[in-house]
């Protein structure tokens, strides 16, 4: 047991440093970005391109034009807006470019707005205004392909696919759906009638 705490010990202070470390060259770099110091309280704006979004540590990672990448935490107030939708922050996609109110709060730094600037999807010639927020009732489920179909009153029945990367909450709740449950989720028209997920909510 004197073995197995020593190592948890030695584990813990290792990353303890890393942690002081990487919060040390996060504070520089958005330091100049918020124009001086990062004394809590202080805001200012962060722009750049989405790198990905940690939906279990609640973390965006934004890299600014000169390549640094800046971890900021959002949470359920944070929103996001894009095309005058609010949409959650995990919503957002690689290569979106963004613009984030940012608040320095000591050595770790928060977001209570984006915005998306520029939807990757719009950069692949994918129309991205047919973003839409959907509800219907889930008929036909295919787990192998990661599809579903789904009766919406409007568009009658549509069939939605997975994207590649979908959060592990959605994928989760993809998983556990029932023919029969009714869903809401956001999508992207791929024609007249199929979708691409973008998140359930």
């Amino acid at each position: 047991m004197t073995i197995i705490q020593r190592i948890q010990r030695g584990a813990a202070a290792a990353l303890m440093i890393a942690s002081l470390g990487a919060c040390g060259s996060m504070g520089n770099v958005l330091g100049s970005v918020l124009g001086g110091g990062s004394q809590s309280g202080q805001a200012g704006q962060l722009a750049g391109t989405i790198r990905g979004v940690d939906s279990r540590n609640q973390q965006i990672a934004i890299q600014q034009s000169n390549g640094q990448t800046v971890a900021v935490s959002y949470d359920n107030q944070t929103q996001v807006v894009y095309q005058n939708q609010n949409y959650s922050p995990t919503a957002l996609e690689n290569g979106d470019r963004v613009t984030a109110r940012v608040q320095a709060n000591g050595n770790s730094y928060y977001t209570d707005y984006v915005q998306v600037d520029q939807s990757v999807r719009g950069n692949t010639g994918g129309s991205s205004s047919n973003l839409q927020s959907l509800q219907g009732t889930v008929r036909q489920i295919d787990r192998s392909n990661g599809l579903f179909t789904v009766d919406v009153n409007s568009y009658g029945t549509l069939t939605v696919s997975l994207p590649n990367n979908l959060s592990s909450t959605d994928v989760n709740r993809f998983n556990n759906l029932r023919s029969g449950d009714v869903v809401r989720f956001y999508g992207t028209f791929l024609n007249n009638s199929r979708v691409e997920l973008r998140q359930f909510y």
